[in-house]
């Protein structure tokens, strides 16, 4: 074995292939097929999207386990702790059982050189593999078509949302997106949308597959008020159903279409206690995650501009006597100025750079934002334990900090709250 410790394979992995991004397929088909992982022998749920991934990930492993089956999910970036990525049965694996798999992969892998994420995701399938769940739920890294995750044909492929993100990849407008997360769509399988209205890529590249479609809006609906809410498909009716501890009416919308997908993989309708069950019992950290006290902490992973126009509705639908400080970073590919658009209102920037080979200075993030945000609202920071520390000493009772912009930022500033500060989520 090349490494005993966690920590040691991963710093390793990130110097062992010249781009920590390059999408394609047959680097990591070679090593698949080495490990004999490409034909699973359970059925596999793919789940792509510019936003919502991790939710719809989340609810469909709750409500799968409250149905009874054993689950596996693998899921990118990470908050804290790189295990979150791979869960059995509702619970992340060992470092152990991470460094065992890293270990069959390299040797599997010959001269083939992985990257970080390809590393992980033939990791995951090993212990998949391995564990024989009953369902595995897979969330795709970047894009679709040429994303390792695409290595393994879903029974279900969920798109949730399709918006502008990382668009030296993908492509600059939603119909090249479209196109590239489509790439999950397998011929005579189902696909699941979180939206009414996918862009036409997405819709044609079903139709050439001969693909059942199932749109939120179109083929499955949700309604809610304040207390419950109601979601309604082809062959399931589901009203009453507790509202998601998730924070947000986006989150009943990713409940939803966990629902439609839930029942497409079981071929049948949940029991209504079993769908209660599962969507009040899903919980992920980094959603609006509120850390309530004399002054509250809000913790959202939104990274680009659909989640933070989703992130500036949650602020206003929850008003605060305050001001309202932002500690931020993102990664050098934003589009600044759309992230930064809708949160123009927010009284005082606190900027960290990130410590990432991907990360923004926080000095170029603050002028790429000036035109914006007026530089006396703005201050930069070397870190973000940094920017944290300087907001929540400016901050006043009755004011709020909100920590948004990359996993990088989320995850810090969870892993900085005391045990004390618990989260109302």
């Amino acid at each position: 074995m090349r490494f005993s410790h966690l920590h040691d394979w991963l710093g390793w992995q990130e110097g062992l292939h010249p781009q920590a991004i390059e999408l394609g397929l047959s680097r990591c088909r070679e090593v698949a097929e080495e490990l004999a992982l490409l034909s699973p022998p359970f059925p596999v749920i793919t789940v792509a999207g510019t936003n919502g991934k991790g939710s719809v990930v989340a609810f469909l492993e709750s409500l799968l386990a409250a149905a009874g089956f054993h689950v596996g999910t693998y899921t990118s970036p990470h908050l804290m702790r790189y295990t979150e990525r791979i869960r059995l049965g509702c619970h992340a694996v060992t470092n152990l059982e991470i460094v065992e798999a890293f270990a069959r992969v390299d040797q599997a892998r010959g001269d083939t050189s992985l990257t970080y994420f390809e590393f992980g995701t033939l990791a995951a399938m090993d212990l998949f593999q391995r564990a024989r769940p009953d369902f595995v739920v897979l969330e795709v890294g970047l894009g679709g078509r040429l994303d390792a995750v695409n290595l393994f044909d879903p029974a279900v492929a969920v798109i949730t949302t399709v918006d502008l993100d990382h668009a030296d990849w993908l492509g600059d407008d939603r119909e090249s997106i479209g196109r590239e997360k489509a790439g999950i769509v397998r011929p005579q399988r189902p696909l699941v949308c979180g939206e009414p209205d996918p862009p036409e890529t997405v819709m044609a590249q079903a139709a050439s597959a001969g693909s059942p479609v199932y749109r939120l809006g179109r083929e499955f609906h949700m309604e809610f008020d304040q207390t419950a809410w109601r979601c309604s498909g082809p062959s399931f009716d589901y009203s009453d159903l507790p509202m998601p501890m998730l924070r947000g009416s986006h989150q009943v919308g990713n409940a939803a279409t966990a629902l439609m997908t839930g029942c497409l993989a079981l071929g049948q309708e949940m029991p209504f206690a079993t769908a209660a069950e599962g969507i009040g019992a899903a919980r992920l950290p980094g959603r609006f995650q509120v850390f309530p006290g004399p002054v509250e902490r809000i913790v959202d992973v939104a990274h680009n501009a659909q989640a933070a126009r989703v992130l500036a509705g949650q602020l206003l639908s929850r008003p605060c006597s305050g001001r309202t400080l932002a500690v931020t970073g993102m990664l050098k590919d934003k589009d600044i100025p759309a992230i930064i658009g809708p949160l123009a209102a927010v009284d005082h920037w606190f900027l960290a750079s990130l410590p990432s080979p991907r990360g923004l200075a926080a000095a170029s993030l603050a002028e790429k934002m000036s035109d914006q945000v007026p530089p006396i609202r703005v201050s930069a920071y070397d870190d973000v334990t940094g920017a944290r520390a300087a907001a929540m000493r400016a901050a006043r009772p009755g004011d709020r900090v909100l920590a948004f912009g990359s996993f990088l930022v989320a995850g810090m500033c969870i892993r900085l709250e005391t045990s004390d500060a618990r989260p109302e989520t």
